[in-house]
């Protein structure tokens, strides 16, 4: 066990490199800057500027200086509010992303399994059909849409959330439901189909011969073993979740991270393009370590040094 976990922190070191690598090149390959404005600076305020941020050093030498802050934990200062730096922004905004993210992923695992599960027992019946109508519509309609469906329905025309804002528990229900279709949809798909599979191993038909009731069988003995792709696909929800958060963020006006990251790329704010991206991966990473340790506590036949 204490060696698979000190090759993935290894493999998550080098991923995380590559990461901040290119990230950091591709910026500043793009045309233009972040004193690039409609209205033009004059020249020597404009330089006085980028000698102040160091963007008038070589990149070469702006990338190991940008490494060298990174080892220290220090994201850098943002280059469009004055006095502030980016880790004061990301210690600001990313409570309200994750408490709109992890209310979208609580809700796409009970809700998802639940009705994939609903779904198997329920095989070429009105109830497997419509689960997936739904969750086909789920995976189709992309999120923005959604939100903009349900803001127009329950907000607009029904009054019975607000349609914007972040202020109580009623301010997270829309975007987390439009956060979580898709993830929610996929979820119920992949539990329906696992446990088709499960429900019709040997052990099952062992487990029904010993005259086991049914809720015993699937919930106890079945389900567990149909979890496990659904835990496999917990990495790149975490993930789809909070990039998801961007656009649902901006449409639902919350103050959260992914509205921070989007103007930043309407102003090519460099370091905090970089920071959000290294703090998103970094989370990424972390998450996907700690699926691949929760494999060996659903299926103790899961090796992980294997």
């Amino acid at each position: 066990m204490l060696n698979y976990i000190l090759k993935r922190l290894v493999a998550s070191f080098i991923t995380l490199f590559i990461v901040i690598t290119a990230t950091f090149f591709l910026m500043h390959a793009l045309p233009g800057g972040p004193f690039d404005n409609e209205k033009p600076l004059p020249p020597q305020i404009k330089a006085n500027l980028e000698e102040k941020y160091g963007l008038n050093k070589p990149v070469t030498e702006q990338y190991v200086m940008y490494l060298k802050n990174l080892s220290r934990g220090y994201l850098g200062p943002t280059l469009k509010y004055e006095g502030r730096s980016v880790n004061e922004i990301i210690k600001y905004s990313f409570p309200a992303s994750a408490k709109l993210g992890l209310v979208s992923i609580v809700f796409s695992l009970i809700l998802g399994i639940y009705l994939g599960v609903i779904a198997a027992l329920n095989q070429g019946k009105w109830q497997d059909s419509l689960v997936m109508i739904l969750a086909t519509l789920g995976v189709t309609v992309p999120s923005f849409v959604l939100a903009i469906l349900l803001m127009y329905a329950f907000a607009v025309k029904l009054h019975i959330f607000p349609p914007t804002g972040f202020d109580g528990p009623q301010n997270v229900v829309l975007p987390a439901i439009a956060l979580s279709g898709y993830s929610l949809s996929f979820i119920a798909r992949l539990t329906r189909s696992s446990l088709l599979d499960v429900i019709r191993q040997d052990y099952i038909r062992t487990a029904k011969a010993k005259g086991l009731s049914k809720n015993v069988v699937i919930y106890k003995h079945a389900l567990r073993n149909a979890l496990i792709p659904v835990v496999t696909y917990l990495g790149p929800l975490v993930a789809g979740i909070l990039t998801g958060s961007f656009v649902i963020e901006k449409i639902f006006a919350i103050p959260g991270l992914g509205r921070e990251f989007v103007t930043s790329i309407y102003n090519r704010d460099y370091m905090m393009i970089m920071g959000i991206t290294v703090f998103y991966s970094t989370l990424l990473v972390v998450c996907n370590l700690i699926v691949d340790l929760l494999y060996a506590v659903i299926d103790p036949r899961i090796k992980l040094e294997g």
